[in-house]
Order: C-alpha cells, then sequence, then structure tokens
C-alpha cells in the first residue's frame, strides 16, 4: 500500500534540514538557521503558517506571490480532487482538453482585446514562450528589456533579467537582448529605432523593488512599440489576477498590450501553470501550418489538474471579490506606513499598488544613527532590512523579504484575502521594529553586530 504523504510528512518534517543538507541545497539551509527563520513550518491556511510548536504567522511573502488566494483554499483544492476522481483522459496529446479551452476562454474574458492564449508550467516558461512568438511574428531577433528586471531564471529568461547577481557565472546568454533603464522613454526609442528589436518586455511593476513606472512611461512605451513595429509585452507573472487592485496592473494606465504573461497566483497555489495571451496574428505566425502544430509546447503544460486550478482561482477571486479586497486594503496600508515616515528618518518612502508594497530605508541624518547605519551598510549593502525582516520574524511573526540582492526596500506580497485585523497586526509590527531601530544601542543594533559578524566571515 502506498505510504500516506501526511504520515510521511510528519514521521520526517523533524529531520528536514538534514535531508536537505544532504541531499539538496545545503547553502539555503545554512540561510534559514543563520537568520533564525529554521521554525519547522508544518501547516498554511489562508494568509497564515503554523510552526511545529503550533505558533501562527501572518506570511506576506506568499511563495513569491504563488499564494494570492492563501494556503489550500477550498475551492481549489476541491476542484482538483474532483478531476482526480473523475478519471479523465489527461494529456492524450493527439486530443485536446476541454478544460484548457475553459481556462483560456475565462482568462481571454478578462483581456478582452486580446484572442489566444497558450498554456505553460511556470513563469519563466511563459517569458521563453514570449521571446519565440516575438521573435516569430516580427522576423527579429532583438529583445529590450529594462535594468533591475526579474524575468525567471532559465536562458531566455535570464537573458532578460537585471540584475547581476543571478547572470554572474553563466553567460554568455541568449545573443541580441538588450537592457535600458526603467522609466527611460528616450532609452527605449533609441533601442527600437534599430527596427531589429522583436518585443519590448517589461513588468508594469518591477518585483525588485516595488518600482512604479512614471504615469505615462507604459503608455508611452507601447506607442513607440507600435512605431517601430515592435511588439509590447507585459509580464503580469507577479503583478496580474488582482495583485495590485486590477486584474492586470497594466490596467492603472489604460495600455492594451500585445502579449501578457501569467502564472504563479494562476495555479491556486497547488499546481504549477502559466500562461500567455496574445493577439490572434501573432499566435498565427508561429503555428502557421498544420505541420507546425506542434512547433512549440510542453508535455504537461495543459494537464487537467493545472487547468482545474486555473479556473477554480479565477472563480474563487470573483466570489470573494479579492481584487477589490486588495485595493482597499493595500490603500490603508500604503497610507499607515507612509505617515510613520514623517515619524522615522530611517524610513524613506512607501510605494505600491494594492498588495504590492515597498517599504524603504535609507542613510540617516543624525550622528548616533549615522555611524550605526555605515556599520551594517559597509559591511553588506542592504543588510540594514535584515534588522527589519528579522524582528518582524521573531518577535511579531510575520514572514516578509527584502525585494532584491543589497536592496533597502522590504517587499509587502500578502495574499488576497488579508483582513483588517491583519493589518492592525501589520502596521503594530512595523511601528514597534522601526521604532526600535531607532535606539542606539539597542536590541536592532545588536542584532546588526552579530549580522555584520557573519557578513565578514563570509567575506
Amino acid at each position: 500500500m502506498t505510504e500516506k504523504m501526511s504520515e510521511l510528512f510528519s514521521a520526517n518534517e523533524s529531520e528536514r534540514y538534514a535531508l536537505h543538507t544532504r541531499f539538496l541545497n545545503e547553502q539555503m539551509v545554512r540561510v534559514l538557521r543563520a537568520i533564525g527563520y529554521d521554525v519547522r513550518f508544518c501547516r498554511g491556511q489562508g494568509q497564515y503558517l503554523y510552526d511545529w510548536h503550533g505558533h501562527q504567522y501572518l506570511d506576506l511573502l506568499s511563495g513569491w506571490g504563488v499564494f494570492a488566494l492563501g494556503r489550500n483554499d477550498p475551492t481549489v483544492r476541491d476542484a482538483l480532487k474532483n478531476v482526480l476522481d473523475s478519471e479523465l483522459p489527461n494529456l492524450v496529446q493527439l486530443d485536446v482538453s476541454a478544460l484548457a479551452g475553459i481556462l483560456a476562454e475565462r482568462l481571454l474574458t478578462h483581456v478582452p482585446h486580446l484572442e489566444k492564449v497558450f498554456f505553460a508550467n511556470s513563469g519563466a516558461e511563459t517569458v521563453e514562450a514570449a521571446i519565440k512568438f516575438a521573435r516569430a511574428a516580427t522576423g527579429r531577433a532583438g529583445i529590450v528589456s529594462c535594468e533591475h528586471a526579474f524575468h525567471g531564471l532559465t536562458y531566455g529568461a535570464l537573458s532578460l533579467n537585471g540584475d547581476q547577481v543571478f547572470r554572474s557565472g553563466f553567460e554568455p546568454l541568449v545573443g541580441e537582448c538588450k537592457q535600458i533603464p526603467f522609466n527611460d522613454l528616450m532609452a527605449l526609442e533609441q533601442a527600437l529605432a534599430s527596427r531589429r528589436m522583436a518585443a519590448f518586455v517589461v513588468e508594469p511593476i518591477q518585483g525588485k523593488g516595488v518600482n512604479l513606472p512614471d504615469d505615462g512611461y507604459l503608455k508611452g512605451a507601447a506607442e513607440l512599440c507600435r512605431k517601430h513595429g515592435s511588439l509590447f509585452i507585459a509580464d503580469e507573472i507577479q503583478t496580474g489576477l488582482g495583485r495590485t487592485g486590477r486584474f492586470l496592473a497594466v490596467e492603472h494606465w489604460g495600455v492594451e498590450p500585445d502579449v501578457v504573461l501569467l502564472a504563479k497566483s494562476l495555479s491556486g497555489g497547488h499546481v504549477p501553470v502559466g500562461a500567455l495571451l496574445t493577439r490572434k496574428w501573432i499566435f498565427d505566425k508561429l503555428f502557421d501550418r498544420m505541420d507546425r502544430a506542434v512547433v512549440h509546447g510542453s508535455t504537461f503544460a495543459k494537464n487537467d489538474l493545472a487547468m482545474a486550478a486555473g479556473i477554480a482561482t479565477l472563480d474563487v477571486i470573483k466570489a470573494e471579490h479579492l481584487i477589490e479586497n486588495a485595493e482597499r486594503m493595500g490603500t490603508r496600508l500604503i497610507g499607515a506606513l507612509s505617515q510613520m515616515a514623517a515619524r522615522y528618518e530611517l524610513l524613506k518612502e512607501v510605494r505600491g499598488k494594492g498588495l504590492m508594497i515597498g517599504v524603504e530605508f535609507g542613510a540617516p541624518q543624525s550622528f548616533k544613527l549615522k555611524a550605526s547605519w555605515a556599520m551594517v551598510e559597509t559591511a553588506s549593502k542592504g543588510l540594514f532590512c535584515q534588522l527589519v525582516t528579522i524582528p518582524l520574524f521573531k518577535e511579531h511573526k510575520i514572514l516578509t523579504q527584502v525585494a532584491g540582492h543589497a536592496s533597502h526596500t522590504i517587499k509587502l506580497l500578502p495574499p488576497l484575502v488579508i483582513t483588517n485585523g491583519d493589518c492592525d497586526r501589520i502596521e503594530g509590527a512595523f511601528d514597534a521594529v522601526i521604532a526600535d531601530s531607532h535606539r542606539v544601542p539597542g536590541a536592532v543594533w545588536s542584532l546588526g553586530k552579530t549580522l555584520v559578524e557573519h557578513a565578514m566571515k563570509r567575506s
């Protein structure tokens, strides 16, 4: 008899770090232990995680945006159980999936200017597909992306990434990929003017840093793409499906991309799935003859579990008004955290849309804080943010993340189901931790000395 997974998990969960050290990524285990995050999470429900002691944590990371519905949503779980119980003829390959057709149709009702969908297994796969679609549709090779962008870690996607920490050691990458500054229309026009660029691929809001576009930037970028015959591709893998208080983030700026990329939360937190939405003429350039019907694809891309997860996710977003909740809770949090910036010199700016929020810290002006700031930042740029995220986790049971390598911004990416009570908790915790960081000497700066020692040992 096959082992029950719940029993297998329970019997071995205390050995998880030993298993990973021996068979998987030892460095990840070392990181978790160094910052005290090795608490052995054993259960997840909605916006909450529970460790082996039963302590509840508020998850503001949501698996890098995967758990927009929270963990273990009952509607999604029931949909997946129903697929398994139904013994559907999954992945016949020499047939087509009814569930894939339904999910495609429902996605396109939210983006009515687009007409076709291509499914993949992940966000990175949708980026890879977008590169191929753009080159096939335009007959050009060049792809433009932005500095500080994140589009995935497979080779094509990595070639569009703007952070050298991910690219280093893996070059040479895919050729004819050009990076330009974000929010710079002049640089974009210079890049497109060669008429060798198939597409401009951009995150409407950059995930690394939560960098927002200027009001006219995305619309101007779309116009430049049309002028020079390039496709405008919106990477909504993290921002899409309601995260910013709109179904797509580009809706805030009235832009209609030629291609939209979705993934992460479309999975319902269970079965990975990505979707590329595009115009029919672009789709038809790739699949232009019967003998090219399978010129691009992926073995598991339209599997029934993934399609069911996507259908159920859209149902939950609509039924529970999660897009509206994201806008409402986001407006509250951005407002409350912004007010703290007037009281705390280390807190420089709060920015975002909906429940994609960046809390940025910066160098202080007062003499007593300058020395402490310099101590941690000299040891490792961006280390100060760990002096906020670690107390948030240990003392307030709130899980957050720094918004990128060497970043001074903490990113909040909570499930879209958070409540006013959760916002009370978030605001109170940030207020307490930031207040502590302004006391020198104090517990926060003692932690800073410890982290500096770790950094010095690594170097």
